[in-house]
């Protein structure tokens, strides 16, 4: 075995040493964002598993309408009610007997979804959306009122998306702070504050529309038309707008920046 004199090396140790040199060099002259391959770090130091899966901003939002959807199966359950309501209605005009068979049919939807073991969360949406309007009615007596809450929480729900953007805190960028485990921190980049800010108009057009149709008709004692407005206005347009979210989105590479704290050089 060869002995090295004190302060020489061999080739072997020269070389070994100078890729750790690069290596150190290329990691501390890289900013944290890049390191980390742009996945998004929690408060506290760890990587968010959602984070892993995208890497912009786009496709993060993405991902979480996609969740908030449903499904087919989702947007079906949603609508089912009201058509059961709407058509009892139609040819009963009987208040009480299309409540029982609306109330009736979400729950036989939350059964199934029970007995299958599948989240029951878009069935019971329904129902409570269901159960709130009933007992609106219960107290009047005028089928109408079935559809007063329905009108009144989309009046109120744009009215507050409306306010998010004024002061600049617009509801989709809760959904990049979902993502990266930072709520606020999105906040910091002005790109993604007005990427969240179109995003959430073309949020608030559908709420918008569905007060401007169905109030006049409510007004108008029109329950049959109510129903088949509440329908039509319902997911169709919602997906309309979704679509519309998806080909913005589809335009842009936001990268998501880490939400932990930069390491020091």
């Amino acid at each position: 075995m060869t002995t090295v004199p004190p302060g020489e090396e061999t080739n072997d140790h020269a070389s070994e040493r100078r890729r750790d040199d690069g290596r150190q060099g290329r990691d501390t002259s890289s900013p944290a964002g890049e390191r980390l391959g742009s996945v998004p770090v929690s408060n506290s130091g760890t990587t968010t598993q959602e984070g892993i899966a995208h890497d912009t901003v786009e496709a993060a939002i993405r991902a979480q309408l996609a969740k908030a959807l449903g499904g087919v199966r989702g947007i079906i359950e949603a609508a089912v009610p009201t058509v059961a309501f709407t058509i009892t209605w139609i040819v009963t005009e009987q208040l009480k007997p299309s409540l029982m068979i609306s109330i009736g049919v979400a729950v036989l939807l939350l059964l199934v979804r029970l007995a299958q073991r599948s989240t029951p969360q878009f069935v019971i949406n329904s129902l409570i959306g269901i159960g709130i309007g009933a007992f609106f009615a219960s107290r009047t007596g005028e089928a109408k009122d079935v559809f007063l809450p329905g009108i009144l929480y989309n009046g109120g729900y744009a009215a507050a998306m409306v306010l998010s953007i004024v002061v600049r805190w617009p509801v989709v960028g809760f959904l990049i702070g979902s993502v990266t485990g930072d709520p606020t921190g999105w906040r910091q980049d002005p790109g993604i504050v007005r990427l969240c800010s179109r995003l959430t108009w073309l949020l608030i057009l559908p709420c918008l529309l569905r007060v401007v149709v169905q109030l006049p008709l409510y007004y108008a004692d029109q329950v049959a038309a109510l129903g088949v407005a509440k329908v039509a206005l319902g997911w169709p347009v919602q997906v309309a707008a979704l679509a519309a979210m998806v080909w913005v989105l589809a335009r842009g590479r936001t990268p998501i920046a880490p939400s932990g704290p930069t390491p020091s050089t």
